[in-house]
């Protein structure tokens, strides 16, 4: 099977980007995580699985993200959920098991709980719900509030690169969507995979939305040394078995 790729016209005039394996159903839909895009390694070797397997797949970035428009100081959790929203609409035809990372667990929860019915499942990889407001507000420096207050933006450091803006407006944003302590009203079977040493979302936080989530078929997998991108050759393969399980 090939891949395609194309852009996605929002009504804004903004255009995502996207690439799609047509193959066998359930679609198995790639949401990443805040500030990655859909060539990092974990999406990549989803793409190769469908291709070899004949199974259908969709990737995209979200708006400001990869190679799709946009501004990324602009971006808020109610946009990228309704990117989402929108690539699951117009690229993934009938049922889809939802694969988030980091941020795009999150955004799977919310696009799960809009359109439960075309939910086969959720893969969920280091999942970051509500981490505007409990993971990344608590650390934001006083020099850095002090910036927010007087700006509205805080040019956060990167483990990974250049800082990036924090805007008041993404702050403010995150908390209105807001899913723990719960319940979250999900009940399609869920998998977790999480590292015991992620720096980024702490082994408790992913487990805490295990506990919240409705659904009495949900695996929680702590990888033990397994840090937040979990992209090792092991860690991709417990990635494609959750995958091919919930299919």
């Amino acid at each position: 099977m090939t891949e395609t790729a194309g852009f996605l016209q929002r009504p804004d005039g903004e255009r995502l980007a996207w690439r799609r394996v047509d193959g066998r159903g359930p679609a198995v839909v790639w949401l990443g995580g805040f500030r990655s895009d859909m060539a990092g390694t974990k999406a990549q070797a989803l793409a190769e699985w469908a291709q070899a397997t004949g199974r259908a797949y969709v990737r995209f970035d979200y708006f400001a993200h990869g190679e799709s428009s946009g501004d990324f100081a602009k971006g808020t959790i109610t946009r990228w959920r309704a990117d989402a929203l929108a690539v699951l609409d117009e690229l993934a035809e009938g049922a889809a098991v939802l694969v988030g990372s980091s941020m795009g667990g999150w955004i799977a929860c919310l696009a799960a709980m809009a359109a439960p019915p075309r939910i086969r499942g959720l893969v969920l990889v280091a999942p970051a719900p509500d981490f505007t407001e409990k993971l990344m507000a608590p650390e934001i420096p006083p020099d850095g509030l002090a910036d927010l207050d007087r700006d509205g933006v805080w040019l956060r450091p990167s483990l990974y690169g250049d800082p990036y803006p924090i805007t008041r407006a993404l702050l403010e944003d995150g908390a209105r969507w807001s899913i723990l302590p719960g319940p979250v009203p999900i009940e399609a079977p869920v998998r977790i995979l999480q590292g015991g040493e992620d720096p980024d979302v702490p082994w408790r936080h992913a487990l805490e939305l295990a506990q919240a989530i409705k659904s009495p078929d949900l695996v929680f997998s702590l990888i033990k040394d397994g840090d937040h991108r979990l992209s090792r050759p092991q860690d991709i393969a417990r990635l494609i078995a959750a995958v091919e399980e919930l299919s």
